[in-house]
C-alpha cells in the first residue's frame, strides 16, 4: 500500500490512550506533527498524557463498548480537531485462568472491549476515514494465531478482532480507506507485568523459545507500529520478525497442545491458580468502573426490588 500523506496537521484517534502503548503511540505521532484525540476511561490520566504531547489534542472519556458514547466522541473529535486520517483501535483488557471456573461477566467483558469495542470504534469513525481516505489500525496480538491455555477470552477476542479487520479491509478498500492489523508480542505494559505475578502464566511463558519470551519496551513497539501506519500496511508486526511466525501458523495449535499436555498438569499440581481478574492497572480501573456502574444501576428507582 502507498505511504500516508504528510502527517503534519492531520488527526489521529487513539483508544486506550491513558497509558502503555496508547500513550506511547500518542507521543510518537504528536512528534510527527499530528493532532491527537485521546480516548479512554480515565479523564485525569488522559489529561496527563495530553499535557506531554506539545501538539493540539482533545480528550474524550468514553467506554469503547458504548455505541452512542462513541458516536458522540466521533462527532466531538471531528468538530474540534477535524476528520481523522488515522484511527487506532488500541483499547484492550485481559484476564487469565481456567475457562471452566472463569467469571462469566469478566470473560464477556474481555471480548466486549477487545472485539466489540474495536468494531464500535470503526463504525463511529468510518465517516471521517472515508472523508480523508484514511487508515484504520486494529491492534491485535500473536494471540490471534497462537491461542494459549488460561487466556481463552483474550485469545478469542484477538482472533475475532483480526478477522473483523480483515473483513473490513475488503469492504472499504474501494473507498480508499486502508485497514491494517498489528500483531504484538510481549510488550512492557502494566498488563504484561501483571501476567508475571501469576505463577502458572509466568511458567507457561517461560516455556516459550527464548526469542518468543522477550519483552519489548513500549516506545520500541510504538515505533514499529508508527512505521506501519506511515506505510498503511495491511499487516504490522511488532517485533518485525513475527512476520516469519505467520509461516508457521498452521503448526502452532499442535505445538501449544503438546506443551500444555506435558506442562499444565505439573504446574497445576505445584501451584494453586485462581482467576486473575482483569490484568494490569487499566484492568483494575476497568473493574472499579464496572462495579460503580452496576451499583448506580441497582440504586435507581424500580431496581433491586
Amino acid at each position: 500500500m502507498h505511504r500516508s500523506p504528510e502527517p503534519r496537521g492531520r488527526v489521529v484517534v487513539i483508544t486506550g490512550a491513558a497509558r502503555g502503548l496508547g500513550a506511547g503511540l500518542a507521543r510518537l505521532l504528536a512528534a510527527r506533527g499530528m493532532r491527537v484525540a485521546l480516548l479512554g476511561r480515565e479523564h485525569s490520566r488522559l489529561a496527563a498524557v495530553a499535557e506531554t504531547l506539545g501538539t493540539e489534542t482533545h480528550i474524550v472519556e468514553v467506554d469503547v463498548t458504548d455505541d452512542s458514547g462513541m458516536e458522540r466522541a466521533a462527532e466531538e473529535v471531528t468538530r474540534i480537531l477535524g476528520p481523522p486520517s488515522v484511527v487506532i483501535a488500541n483499547a484492550g483488557v485481559a484476564e487469565g485462568g481456567p475457562f471452566e471456573s472463569s467469571d462469566p461477566d469478566t470473560w464477556r467483558r474481555v471480548v466486549e472491549v477487545n472485539l466489540v469495542g474495536s468494531a464500535i470504534t470503526a463504525r463511529a469513525f468510518l465517516p471521517g476515514l472515508r472523508a480523508t481516505r484514511g487508515y484504520f489500525l486494529q491492534v491485535a496480538s500473536t494471540a490471534a494465531f497462537g491461542a494459549a491455555p488460561m487466556m481463552s477470552a483474550y485469545c478469542a477476542s484477538k482472533a475475532g478482532a483480526e478477522a473483523f479487520a480483515r473483513s473490513l479491509r475488503a469492504e472499504v478498500a474501494h473507498l480508499g480507506v486502508g485497514v491494517g492489523v498489528a500483531y504484538l508480542h510481549w510488550t512492557d505494559t502494566d498488563m504484561v507485568r501483571d501476567v508475571d505475578r501469576h505463577t502458572v502464566l509466568r511458567e507457561l511463558r517461560g516455556h516459550m523459545p527464548a526469542p518468543a519470551r522477550r519483552v519489548y519496551p513500549v516506545d520500541q513497539v510504538a515505533s514499529w507500529l508508527v512505521r506501519g501506519i506511515e506505510r498503511r500496511r495491511a499487516s504490522v508486526y511488532a517485533p518485525p520478525w513475527l512476520r516469519l511466525a505467520q509461516a508457521g501458523r498452521p503448526f502452532f495449535p499442535l505445538a501449544v497442545d503438546l506443551l500444555s499436555r506435558r506442562e499444565l498438569p505439573r504446574l497445576l499440581r505445584e501451584n494453586s491458580f485462581e482467576q486473575t481478574g482483569l490484568l494490569g492497572t487499566g484492568g483494575h480501573i476497568e473493574e472499579k468502573l464496572i462495579d460503580r456502574s452496576a451499583a448506580r444501576a441497582a440504586s435507581r428507582p424500580g431496581r433491586g426490588e
